[in-house]
């Protein structure tokens, strides 16, 4: 594969930075936006974008705090409070519309999967941004959704949580598949049980590597099938 983690992303006369990594081999290859978690822009999210570029995707990680990036958790909340959701859904967009502009994307839909802050993000970037594919928000928090918004989601969603998730529990998950389903929204929830809040970060203590193979392999097929 081969990685560039100096891609340029205008938003609304402002520059933020991006990971871009892409399968060995010729394309065209499927993209997807990969969404950071609360600790920002790090080792880990680039890892997700080189997993994915292994399964034969071009995965972007746009950097949503402009170069700031945290170790602990005072930070990180610091920085996520300060965080604008519009703002945010526009460095998400513009990463999009980069992924599409590429000759070796197709096809011309892109998939979002999204961790903690970033899976609040992957949930309403499906309602609100364009040439969207799928989504998969995993363990994602963040503003409810009204059945409005809901309702503006014509892609399907793959929802991923923990059981024993204290910050976004299986009662919210069941609140938003519930939503998802009265909007008419194709979408699967899967909760896995006995893992904690982001169990798929094996930089973690809460790592959970039986549930996060096996949500790997789901979020992986599932976009995989949806955007054929």
């Amino acid at each position: 594969m081969t990685r560039d983690p100096d891609i340029e992303l205008l938003v609304n006369g402002r520059a933020t930075r991006g990971y871009l990594s892409r399968p060995a081999g010729d394309g065209p290859w499927p993209g997807v936006v990969v969404i950071q978690e609360w600790w920002g822009l790090n080792d880990h999210m680039r890892d997700v974008a080189d997993r994915l570029a292994g399964e034969d995707f071009i995965a972007l990680a746009p950097d949503l705090y402009y170069g700031q990036t945290a170790s602990e958790p005072d930070e990180a909340r610091k920085l996520a409070m300060a965080l604008e959701y519009p703002d945010a859904l526009s460095v998400i967009q513009a990463a999009v519309d980069h992924l599409i502009a590429l000759d070796d994307v197709a096809p011309k839909r892109i998939g979002l999967v999204g961790f903690c802050m970033g899976g609040g993000l992957a949930w309403h970037g499906a309602a609100q941004l364009e040439r969207i594919g799928a989504s998969v928000p995993c363990y994602g928090g963040g503003p409810e959704m009204s059945p409005d918004e809901a309702a503006r989601i014509a892609v399907p969603v793959l929802a991923i949580y923990g059981e024993e998730d204290r910050g976004v529990s299986p009662e919210v998950a069941r609140q938003r598949a519930a939503l998802m389903d009265a909007a008419g929204v194709t979408n699967e929830m899967v909760i896995y049980p006995g893992a904690q809040h982001a169990f798929m970060n094996d930089r973690r203590p809460v790592y959970n590597s039986e549930a996060a193979e096996d949500a790997w392999r789901r979020i992986v097929a599932f976009f995989r099938e949806a955007l054929r």
